[in-house]
């Protein structure tokens, strides 16, 4: 089962966060945080902080491996546009559109082998003395 995060609304052009989260499609969690910390773009660090809540996700909500997460998938898709304007020649006001993104990240990995709790001792006590009734 795939595991996934979202980040919604990020103040940047769905065109230049693209071009940051290619770097990373494929890659294994581990490779693409270290690629995007050395990468001089704005957008690496939304892009980052995306696939690091992704790793969270999976380790903490669905008990996966965090060293075995690969990206599955990341897609970023266009957001809400603002509409601004900004001031021209004589006077006049053009218009422009500040472009958000959204950002989102797949990951999937090895699981980890599921453990049955421990006897408590008071379940422990209540075994022996049903034993020792008989």
């Amino acid at each position: 089962m795939a595991v996934k995060a979202v980040a919604k609304g990020v103040n940047m052009s769905p065109r230049k966060v693209g071009v940051v989260a290619a770097l990373v499609r494929g890659r294994s969690v581990a490779d693409a945080l270290v690629i995007l910390s050395h990468t001089p773009r704005r957008s690496a660090l939304p892009v980052s902080k995306a696939i690091a809540s992704a790793k969270a996700n999976a380790e903490n909500n669905h008990n996966y491996k965090g060293d075995t997460l690969q990206i599955v998938e990341i897609s970023v898709t266009p957001g809400p546009r603002l509409k601004r304007f900004r001031p021209a020649a004589h006077g006049r006001a053009l218009p422009f559109q500040r472009k958000t993104s959204h950002i989102r990240v797949v990951v999937e990995g090895e699981q980890r082998e599921v453990r049955k709790p421990a006897a408590t001792a008071t379940k422990v006590a209540k075994t022996v003395k049903t034993e020792e009734a008989k």
